[in-house]
C-alpha cells in the first residue's frame, strides 16, 4: 500500500522541497514544471477533495488557495509533520491510497501527485475500485504521476538513466511500481470511468478520470 516506503520518505522529508525545485540533476527531468503540474491538478479539482501522498503540502496549499475542502492523507510521519507545520489550517491525516479515515461528507475529487506508483498494479486496481464506490456520477480522479506509454519506453528510460550514471533514478524506476498507460486505461474503464492522459514532462502525465 506504499507504506513500505515510509522510512525512505521520513528520511527524504527534510530535503524533499529542495529536490522538487530541480536542484538534484538526477531528478531534474522528473520534476520539470513541478509547480505547473501541481497547479493543473489543483485547477481540475472541485468541491470536497481527498489528497493522497500530501508530502510536504505543496499540492495541498494550492487546493486550499482554490477554496476547496481538503482532506490530506499522508502515511509518512516525517512528511506529515512538515506539512502540518507549513499549513496549520490543513486537515492532514495518517492515511494512504487504500487505508484512510472515513470522510464525513460526499467526496467530489480524489487527487495525488508523484505517489500512485507506490502501489502495485493489483493495489492500483483495488484503489480505483474503492474510489468508484465513493464517487457519485461526474466525480473525478486527478493524478499526476510518472507513467510510461509502453513497457518498451520504460525500459529505454531505465537504460538511458544508467548510461547517464543516474543510478539512484534507475534504481527507483526498477524498484517501484511504475506502470503504463494501457494498464491504467483498462483499470479505469473496468471500474466505470472515462479517462484521458496528458504528458507534462518527460516522465509525468496527468491522469484525468471521470465517473460515468
Amino acid at each position: 500500500m506504499g507504506r513500505e516506503f515510509n522510512k525512505l520518505f521520513d528520511q527524504w522529508s527534510h530535503s524533499y522541497d529542495n529536490t522538487v525545485s530541480g536542484n538534484d540533476p538526477e531528478y531534474e527531468a522528473v520534476f520539470l514544471h513541478y509547480d505547473d503540474i501541481l497547479s493543473k491538478v489543483a485547477e481540475k479539482a472541485s468541491g470536497t477533495v481527498v489528497e493522497f501522498g500530501v508530502g510536504t503540502g505543496n499540492l495541498t496549499e494550492k487546493l486550499l488557495k482554490n477554496g476547496l475542502n481538503v482532506y490530506g492523507m499522508e502515511p509518512s510521519e516525517g512528511m506529515r509533520k512538515i506539512a502540518m507545520k507549513k499549513l496549520p489550517e490543513a486537515k492532514v491525516l495518517d492515511g494512504d491510497f487504500l487505508d484512510f479515515p472515513s470522510i464525513p461528507v460526499q467526496i467530489d475529487t480524489f487527487v495525488s501527485t508523484y505517489a500512485f506508483h507506490h502501489l502495485t498494479e493489483e493495489e492500483k486496481g483495488t484503489a480505483i475500485q474503492k474510489y468508484s464506490l465513493l464517487l457519485k456520477e461526474g466525480g473525478r480522479i486527478i493524478f499526476g504521476d510518472t507513467v510510461f506509454a509502453t513497457e518498451e519506453a520504460k525500459s529505454e528510460v531505465i537504460k538511458d538513466s544508467k548510461r547517464k550514471k543516474f543510478n539512484r533514478l534507475a534504481e527507483d524506476l526498477e524498484r517501484e511500481y511504475y506502470t503504463t498507460i494501457p494498464v491504467l486505461q483498462d483499470l479505469f474503464n473496468q471500474n466505470g470511468f472515462s479517462v484521458s492522459f496528458t504528458k507534462l514532462n518527460p516522465f509525468v502525465w496527468i491522469i484525468d478520470a471521470k465517473k460515468l
